[in-house]
C-alpha cells in the first residue's frame, strides 16, 4: 500500500527521536511504500483532482542520510492508500488552507489521517473546553480585566497564547502579581488576542504527561516531561526530561472518556496532554513522543499505530 506522509521537510527530521519517521519504518517493515511531500506541495485545479509533488522513498538504516529517493513526480492523492496529516504546528493560515485541499482530496476518496476537518474542529488549547469535568480552572478571554480577577481569585496563574506550540510563550504569574500586566499585553497584544489563563498545578513538578490515544485506545505508558532547574515548562523542546511511565488511573480515566469520541471524529492519533489529575491540552495536529515512550517501556508504539491504520483501511 501507497502511504503519503504530509509533513515537514525530510531533510529536518531527527530520526532518534522523530515520531513521524518511527511510523515510516514501522510502514516499511511490512512492506508499504513510503511517499511524502510538504503541503506547500499541495495541488487542486478545476478539471483535476487534489494532487502533490511526492517522491517516494526508501529507508537506508543510516542515522544522518536516513532515506533515498526512489522517484519522483505527480501522485494523485486519492490513489494513495492513506494520506498521513504530520506537520507540525503551528496551526497557522496555511495549515488551515492545506486542511481544506485535503479535504476535498477526501471528497475525491482520499483516506485522510487524522480527518482534515476534525483537525480544524479540535484547536488545541481549546479543544479541552468540551470536557470541563476533567479540567483545571480555566478562562478564555481578550480582556485584561478579566484576567486580573481570575488572578486574585486564583493568585498562582499560567498564561499562553492560543496558537503556541513547544512551551512557547508560557509565563506563571504568582500571588504577588509581578508584571501581570505586560505580560497580558505582550500575549493579547492590547486586546487585538485571546489568550487562555489557568491555575498553577503543582504537580508540574512531578511532570506534563503525553498520553497517547491510538483509534479511541490509550497507549499503557505515558511520557512525563519533568520541567528541569527553575522552569515552569516540561516541554522537551524548553528543556524537559521525558520519563516514561505506567498510565495513572486518572490518566486512564481521562483517556478511556475521550479516546472513542474522539475516534468517532475521525482522530486516529491524538496526544492528551495531562498534569496531575487535570487536563491541559488536546493535541490532534503531529502528537509525538512514540519513540521516548517505546525506548524507554518496551512497548511498540509505532506497531500500535500502525495495527490501528491498517484496521482502519480494511
Amino acid at each position: 500500500m501507497k502511504l503519503l506522509f504530509v509533513a515537514d521537510p525530510l531533510e529536518s527530521f531527527k530520526t532518534y527521536k522523530d515520531t513521524t519517521f518511527a511510523m515510516m519504518r514501522e510502514a516499511a517493515r511490512r512492506g508499504h511504500a513510503l511517499l511524502a511531500c510538504e503541503p506547500r506541495q499541495l495541488r487542486w485545479q478545476r478539471g483535476a483532482r487534489v494532487c502533490a509533488a511526492a517522491r517516494e522513498i526508501e529507508l537506508t538504516g543510516d542515522e544522518l542520510d536516513w532515506f533515498r529517493v526512489r522517484s519522483e513526480g505527480e501522485l494523485v492523492l486519492a490513489e494513495a492508500g492513506a494520506v498521513l496529516m504530520r506537520k507540525d504546528p503551528p496551526f497557522d493560515s496555511e495549515y488551515f488552507y492545506a486542511t481544506h485541499l485535503l479535504g476535498q482530496a477526501e471528497r475525491e476518496g482520499a483516506r485522510v489521517f487524522n480527518k482534515p476537518a476534525a483537525l480544524r474542529d479540535h484547536p488545541e488549547k481549546l479543544a479541552i473546553l468540551e470536557f470541563p469535568q476533567f479540567i483545571a480552572p480555566t478562562l478564555v478571554t481578550r480582556e485584561e480585566a478579566e484576567v486580573r480577577r481570575f488572578h486574585a481569585e486564583h493568585r498562582d496563574i499560567i498564561l499562553k497564547p492560543l496558537d503556541g506550540m513547544g512551551g512557547m510563550g508560557i509565563f506563571r504569574v504568582g500571588a504577588d502579581g509581578l508584571n501581570l500586566g505586560s505580560i497580558v499585553e505582550t500575549l493579547n497584544r492590547h486586546g487585538a488576542q485571546t489568550v487562555m489563563v489557568q491555575k498553577f498545578l503543582p504537580a508540574i513538578r512531578e511532570g506534563d504527561k503525553r498520553v497517547l490515544v491510538i483509534g479511541g485506545e490509550p497507549v499503557p505508558h505515558a511520557l512525563a516531561r519533568i520541567p528541569q532547574g527553575s522552569e515552569v515548562r516540561g516541554n522537551l523542546a524548553a528543556g524537559g526530561k521525558g520519563v516514561a511511565q505506567p498510565l495513572s488511573a486518572r490518566d486512564r480515566e481521562i483517556a478511556q472518556a475521550l479516546g472513542p469520541v474522539l475516534a468517532a471524529r475521525g482522530l486516529l492519533l491524538v496526544g492528551l496532554d495531562i498534569i496531575g489529575e487535570c487536563l491541559t491540552e488536546i493535541n490532534v495536529t503531529s502528537p509525538t513522543c512514540f519513540q521516548e515512550i517505546s525506548q524507554q517501556s518496551g512497548f511498540d508504539v509505532a506497531r500500535m499505530f500502525v495495527d490501528h491504520l491498517e484496521r482502519a483501511l480494511a
